[in-house]
């Protein structure tokens, strides 16, 4: 005779699994570009094949108004991504270049006023998604702004110059650029997802009448590193997000993470995990159990942070490799993470 508990055990994995197994891999054609073919177990693979092998459903990739990852990247890159059967998520980061909490630059030749950039941020949106659907590939999840605490197209949508009110109207009008021609799920995106003190100023500031409200917004997503401060620990995100879900209702996920093979000389957050291909394992399934943790089922996924960027290991931090892949584009045992998720 089958146990209840045999039962319970056979069918918890499936009812414990993200949604969304998630890599950024906006990188791909440019590391392509430089020679880097990358494998898995000795074969050689398209890195998206390896990625979904191993777990991975979802892909994010960024756009930028104009320079190295533009509208065109974007569509080229999202074509491998589809034919993969992977779900698509694209991250608009309403600049020429980087935007996170540290820059947000108004675009070469966007007006420079509320008024017309609320119109131009429109019609762009409109035609982001409008572009990738005609040519086969429509978004899946729209990524409104990158890293947006302060706001984006500063000084215009800066809080701490202007207040709520500019990019409230600004997200606003994006989103509905974005529905007049297609039906994204809608993501806005924050760092320091450990901070529940800057992550409630946010997401407690930026709703008003008459410009962005709750229900425009469908998953809300935070970074979360632990190179950039020791007190991003893993208590601190699972009471953050506890907090999050209770206040806002809304589906969560960390839509940037990473963890270092090797970082000499640099205190992290969770000291106790190793720095190897094991402690991103341990790292990725860490933060999986807080996910899964919090009431009514609203965590929703991890995303790991440009796996496969070779030539950029270090992705902004201070430690030299925090990759998925050796520098030869040989897949770890940690390319992994997700695989018992599927």
């Amino acid at each position: 005779m089958i146990s209840l508990f045999a039962i319970i055990c056979a069918i918890a994995p499936a009812a414990l699994a993200l949604t969304y197994r998630a890599a950024d891999i906006s990188s791909l054609l440019v590391v392509e570009e430089a020679g880097v073919v990358y494998s898995d177990n000795g074969n050689i693979l398209p890195f998206e094949d390896i990625l979904t092998q191993n777990g991975m459903n979802t892909a994010r990739i960024r756009v930028w108004t104009a320079g190295q990852y533009d509208l065109d990247y974007g569509l080229a890159l999202a074509k491998r991504v589809k034919a993969a059967g992977m779900t698509l998520h694209i991250d608009l980061h309403y600049s020429d270049t980087w935007a996170d909490p540290g820059h947000q630059a108004i675009p070469s030749g966007w007006p420079t006023n509320l008024t017309g950039l609320t119109s131009e941020i429109y019609s762009y949106t409109q035609n982001i998604v409008q572009s990738f659907a005609a040519q086969g590939t429509p978004i899946d999840i729209l990524q409104v702004g990158n890293e947006i605490n302060n706001g984006l197209l500063w000084p215009v949508g800066e809080i701490s110059v202007n207040g709520f009110a500019p990019v409230s109207q600004l997200l606003h009008s994006a989103i509905q650029g974005a529905l007049s021609v297609g039906s994204p799920t809608i993501l806005i995106h924050i760092a320091n997802g450990w901070d529940w003190a800057g992550v409630e100023y946010f997401f407690g500031g930026v709703f008003m009448p008459g410009a962005l409200s709750l229900s425009e917004v469908d998953i809300m997503g935070l970074s979360f590193y632990p190179f950039y401060g020791t007190n991003a620990t893993l208590s601190n995100l699972q009471s953050s997000l506890t907090n999050l879900v209770n206040e806002f209702g809304k589906e969560v996920v960390i839509a940037e993470t990473d963890w270092p093979v090797t970082c000499p000389n640099v205190t992290l957050s969770e000291p106790t995990i190793p720095v190897s291909a094991i402690g991103q394992e341990v790292w990725t399934s860490d933060i999986r159990d807080v996910l899964l943790s919090l009431p009514g089922s609203l965590g929703q996924g991890i995303y790991y942070w440009e796996p496969g960027w070779i030539g950029n290991a270090a992705l902004g931090s201070s430690c030299p490799d925090n990759l998925l892949v050796s520098p030869s584009g040989d897949a770890r045992p940690s390319i992994a993470i997700f695989e018992t998720d599927m």
